[in-house]
């Protein structure tokens, strides 16, 4: 779902120098010409390695008769390229769409900075999203010399509007870092000079075809890489990217599509959905976005995990009891209640957001930070899970509530909405991955609106000590002496992990400690939005936090099954009130599997 409004730029020492990118000397062998993407160093100003302007530009020095080695300015090999013999310069789509990543080698990989340039096309430029995260986050990227030398955003919308209006709707939106605020003004003039409107129809090609021509004034005669983001409703995605395609697409460069989701609705239509695109792209080509990915607290995951030895050896069913992802929010639909009642939490928030937070948590080791070795096994995690079954689910739906004087409005009381409406606005369920490592440990998930708080979390709770030593001093409640490993995803991102400690004093008395690193503590930097992560990454090629297809339809298969079954049955929500902590049968769900939520302890 998308968030609210976005907030300030990047720091440079968490967006522009990544832990991990996947190296063109590791081609996927799934995804042929891979080797030919060289190209996206020509665009990049992400300082990693730092270049200095003095050195000259890298060229590409013949090692052997079948390979190609790209020279740094430094003068090191930096990678190698093996060459294919007897390749087409060219690969056309359908309809004329080219791939970037199969145009020769001498176009993709030119003189340096100077001879390539990125257009970024907001579909949808008028929206809500755009305005509240897309212009901010490039605009953050802009502050901190993220983007290329040479770039142009072109909003694109029905909407009548001109260039002026366009900078002043995206102007109140911007903002800069406390620390840097010095050159505030004049990074949001130049950044809004780069800004640019055209107004046109979704579906026309005509329309398109003008916003091609004026791109390619802008764009100079240069090699001329594309980036398309669709902030339109699903229903017009296909006839989008169709028009895209044949009429403003990169001849030259590379082009790709940012897809905001939702992808579907249940398996059958995201199959359809990802058919019709394919009609009109590569697959390299689609970065389906799920903003979660990019948060900073999901993305240290497999860092927290891989490179801590004090966690690898614990992550299993021999020492984990549960692991909770609970995601809630202390407001209702509050004016999208048109769209969610089309869609619902599960759709909206459990089979995207959680379910790929799960997947990237009980993943096996990936042979490298490539994004296909990554993506290869949040795969193998998610075939390997159970489809959910409706024992196993608790839905529910807020109703009124009055509350220190002032009604909250219950669900039904949206106009936007059916008054016998029976869509979930809450969902609580039990799922497992049938697999040796993760073998009988229920991954709990929750989610709901108009809770009483707003938080995005992941609990991992511990067995118990055998043969505890202290377990009297913790009486019959035994869950007092779990330790649980908590991450704190937002707001006030934090990672901490709950102990047993003895309290100074002669005596022996015990109590539950907390190990905490709490972020806003701990670095004086701010955290990026996660949108300046993957727009940025989408510019660079990277699509380590982007969903494949096979991952969607695997994640699909876990859900579609349960989502016919309540919709066929008509399946009668639990009501809980406004600002509560939920239906009470999610409390009976963690009770089968001896499972209390950890957040509903005071903390």
């Amino acid at each position: 779902m998308a968030a609210t409004a976005a907030g300030a730029a990047l720091s440079p020492s968490t967006q522009c120098a990544p832990c991990c990118h996947h190296s063109s000397s590791s081609p996927s062998p799934s995804t042929p010409g891979h080797h030919r993407l060289v190209n996206v160093s020509t665009i990049s100003k992400r300082p990693c390695p730092k270049i200095l302007a003095s050195q000259t530009p890298p060229t590409l020095t013949p090692t052997t008769p079948n390979s190609l080695a790209v020279r740094m300015r430094d003068g090191s090999v930096a990678t190698k390229v093996d060459r294919v013999e007897k390749e087409p310069p060219t690969e056309k789509l359908k309809d004329g769409l080219t791939s970037a990543e199969t145009i020769d080698d001498g176009l993709c990989f030119d003189s340096g900075t100077d001879e390539a340039t990125v257009s970024i096309i907001v579909v949808g430029a008028s929206g809500d999203l755009a305005k509240k995260k897309i212009f901010p986050a490039l605009f953050a990227l802009y502050y901190e010399d993220c983007l290329p030398k040479h770039f142009t955003i072109y909003g694109y919308a029905r909407s009548k509007m001109n260039d002026a209006e366009l900078r002043k709707t995206i102007s109140d939106t911007l903002t800069c870092r406390i620390d840097k605020s010095e050159n505030c003004c004049e990074k949001m003039e130049q950044f809004l000079d780069r800004c640019f409107y055209h107004s046109g129809k979704y579906v026309s090609e005509e329309n398109f075809k003008d916003l091609d021509k004026k791109l390619r004034g802008h764009e100079a005669g240069r090699v001329a890489n594309r980036l398309f983001y669709l902030s339109i409703p699903p229903n017009i995605f296909i006839d989008a990217v169709k028009c895209a395609s044949l009429s403003a697409s990169s001849t030259n460069g590379w082009t790709r599509v940012i897809v905001e989701k939702p992808f579907g609705r249940d398996s059958d239509s995201s199959a359809c959905l990802t058919k019709g695109l394919k009609q009109y792209l590569k697959e390299d080509q689609i970065f389906r976005i799920d903003h979660y990915l990019g948060k900073e607290l999901v993305e240290n995951l497999s860092v927290l995990r891989f490179s801590n030895l004090v966690f690898e050896p614990l992550w299993s069913r021999q020492y984990i009891r549960n692991v909770q992802l609970i995601f809630s929010e202390d407001f209702g639909t509050e004016g999208r209640g048109g769209y969610f009642d089309h869609y619902g939490i599960i759709r909206d928030i459990m089979q995207n957001h959680l379910l790929q937070i799960l997947a990237l948590f009980a993943m096996e080791t990936p042979v490298s930070c490539d994004a296909e070795d990554i993506r290869n096994e949040k795969v193998k995690v998610l075939r390997s899970m159970r489809p959910l079954q409706l024992e196993n689910v608790v839905i529910g739906q807020y109703n009124s509530h009055c509350k220190g004087g002032v009604t909250y409005p219950g669900y039904t009381d949206d106009k936007t909405v059916p008054h016998d409406s029976l869509t979930p606005t809450f969902a609580a369920a039990a799922l497992f991955i049938d697999n040796t490592r993760w073998d009988g440990v229920p991954f709990l998930m929750k989610a709901g609106k108009a809770l009483h708080t707003r938080r995005a979390e992941i609990r991992v709770q511990f067995r118990h000590v055998p043969g505890n030593l202290y377990n009297k001093k913790f009486g019959t409640d035994l869950d007092q002496a779990t330790n649980e490993l908590v991450i704190k995803i937002q707001p006030d991102e934090a990672v901490y992990l709950k102990i047993n400690n003895k309290v100074p004093g002669l005596g022996m008395r015990l109590d539950r400690s907390t190990l905490n690193l709490h972020y806003a503590a701990r670095y004086s930097k701010e955290i990026p939005d996660a949108y300046e992560r993957l727009l940025l990454d989408a510019i660079e090629g990277e699509r380590r936090l982007f969903i494949r297809s096979d991952e969607l339809d695997a994640a699909w298969t876990i859900f579609t099954p349960l989502l016919k079954e309540l919709e066929e049955k008509r399946i009668i929500p639990e009501y809980y009130p406004y600002g509560s902590r939920g239906p009470v049968g999610a409390h009976y769900l963690a009770a089968r599997y001896n499972v209390k939520w950890g957040d509903l302890g005071s903390e």
